[in-house]
């Protein structure tokens, strides 16, 4: 009874292990990080609220703690001084990265809900901000009605 309990609590462990990693990698990150730069740009502002949330949101996702807290602020930084130099440019730049995951359905489907999340950290999921998350959804190939969008 106790090996088998060890064995199947060790074929349990692996399992979640392959699941957290099969996100682990920079193509995944960098456009989750795209999507919530999206969304926080909807407004024309990126607050500290929606900062904080796409971080804690990460750190604290099975799915996203695996990355490094560090590369991802660099990766935000970078795509918010893309939106500051052109706000289109930014738009088209994130898009692509988003991009990318089309065709991977369940990461596609985090990245949306991670930035459905973001979108409401500050207490009001506006038009602007399920316009965008529509957006990601068409770059994505995903119906936004599967998100109440």
């Amino acid at each position: 009874m106790l090996d088998w309990l060890k064995t199947n609590v060790a074929a349990a462990r692996e399992t979640l292990s392959n699941e957290v990693t099969k996100f682990k990698n920079r193509e995944f990150m960098d456009a989750v990080v795209a999507g919530c730069a999206l969304v926080a740009a909807a407004d024309g502002n990126i607050n500290s609220a929606e900062k904080q949330k796409m971080t804690g949101y990460i750190q604290n996702s099975g799915e996203l703690k695996v990355f490094d807290l560090k590369d991802v602020i660099q990766s935000f930084q970078e795509i918010c001084g893309k939106f500051e130099f052109d706000a289109e440019i930014g738009r088209a730049e994130a898009l692509k990265t988003i991009g990318k995951l089309r065709g991977k359905d369940e990461a596609a489907r985090l990245l949306v809900r991670v930035c459905c999340a973001i979108g409401g950290s500050d207490g009001s999921f506006d038009d602007k901000e399920r316009a965008v998350c529509r957006s990601i959804c068409v770059e994505l190939g995903l119906n936004g009605a599967d998100f109440d969008l």
